[in-house]
């Protein structure tokens, strides 16, 4: 259930209904928006009528309602306006306009990064992305390379200014990865690592969740609830393909997650053609497709010698490549009335 306070109602009178709520027996969850406090209320199962009646007798209360989504804090009856979640007061994925976060699957060295995180740069890209800590479904692959890669994602943010999203993958690590990432992303592997999402809730930075790979729209949004309920509401999702019975491609991606998750959730949604194909020449024109379904952001793996990479090879795009797609991406944004953020212009050197 959804308590909508009244603009101009005083603090005191919002804290009357919230008293009241937990005099109930009931959780609450109170979320602030751009003109309207809103409360949610947990826990909710019978007498639904009864107690959407007594709330609204409140003066400072402008509505109460119901909600039959099992996600109910992260659902579009949850808020009236869309969540615009603000990195470092540079950046704000979901205010309208198209994003482009880039880089390589995984750090493997300061040059290489620094390099990256350059060109992309240049080329429009506005966040930078870089695993220091990797899964990987084989134990002898590569890993990460943990602090060290984290201290070099810093270093790449300090020369280029890109705020930087990284995975973390273990509880224990959230304090550490917390101290060096803008954005906190949770891999589809760990969709429902719920112990790892109530740590993440705990943050007051930006958390990406990525779909999982055989999740079901609730149950990702059911994932993105832990992380509003447990006080983290600058939560960002990412559509990165789902397991299906087709095999020519790595992943299947589901576009149709886009428009859909729009119209179910006020959260902004992100787009990864790199692991959504796990093919580099897919990923161009599925990353026109996805910002053609209403992306907030695409995020794209990138590397200057994929042949020479130790993750993902295979499906990260060259500079050039980088390039060409940020030229084709660019006048398809503007047609559907979000352009990109990043009005840089590529100059290439002779």
């Amino acid at each position: 259930m959804i308590v909508v306070i009244k603009a101009g109602a005083s603090p005191q009178q919002a804290q009357e209904v919230i008293d009241k709520i937990v005099a109930m027996g009931y959780s609450v969850n109170v979320s602030q928006g751009a003109e309207r406090l809103i409360i949610g209320v947990l826990g909710v199962r019978d007498n639904k009528d009864v107690l959407a009646a007594q709330l609204g007798g409140f003066a400072g209360v402008e509505r109460v309602m119901p909600i039959s989504k099992s996600y109910k804090l992260v659902s579009r009856e949850g808020a009236p306006t869309d969540t615009i979640v603000r990195i470092n007061d540079k950046v704000e994925i979901g205010a309208g306009l198209v994003h482009v976060i880039a880089g390589p699957c995984t750090v493997e060295g300061s040059e290489m990064l620094i390099e990256t995180a350059h060109w992309v740069k240049r080329c429009g890209a506005t966040l930078l992305r870089g695993g220091a800590y990797k899964p990987s479904t084989s134990p002898y692959s590569f890993q990460g390379m943990g602090k060290e890669g984290l201290e070099i994602l810093a270093e790449a943010r300090a020369q280029t200014g890109l705020p930087i999203v990284t995975e973390v993958l273990d509880p224990r690590d959230v304090p550490l990865v917390e101290r060096f990432a803008d954005i906190l992303q949770i891999g589809a592997r760990n969709m429902q690592n719920f112990n790892l999402l109530k740590e993440l809730a705990k943050t007051r930075k930006p958390v990406m969740l990525k779909r999982g790979l055989s999740a079901t729209i609730e149950e990702w949004l059911l994932a993105a609830e832990y992380l509003y309920a447990g006080g983290n509401h600058d939560v960002i999702l990412c559509e990165r393909g789902i397991r299906t019975f087709e095999t020519a491609t790595r992943n299947t991606l589901d576009l149709n997650a886009v428009p859909l998750v729009k119209s179910l959730t006020h959260l902004p949604i992100v787009v990864d053609p790199s692991h959504g194909t796990g093919k580099w020449d897919l990923v161009t024109p599925m990353a026109r497709a996805g910002v053609a379904a209403g992306a907030d952001a695409i995020m794209i793996e990138v590397h200057p010698r994929p042949s020479d990479a130790l993750k993902d090879g295979f499906e990260s795009l060259t500079f050039d490549n980088f390039a060409t797609l940020m030229d084709q991406v660019r006048p398809i944004a503007r047609a559907v009335g979000r352009p990109v953020a990043s009005d840089a212009t590529l100059v290439i050197e002779a």
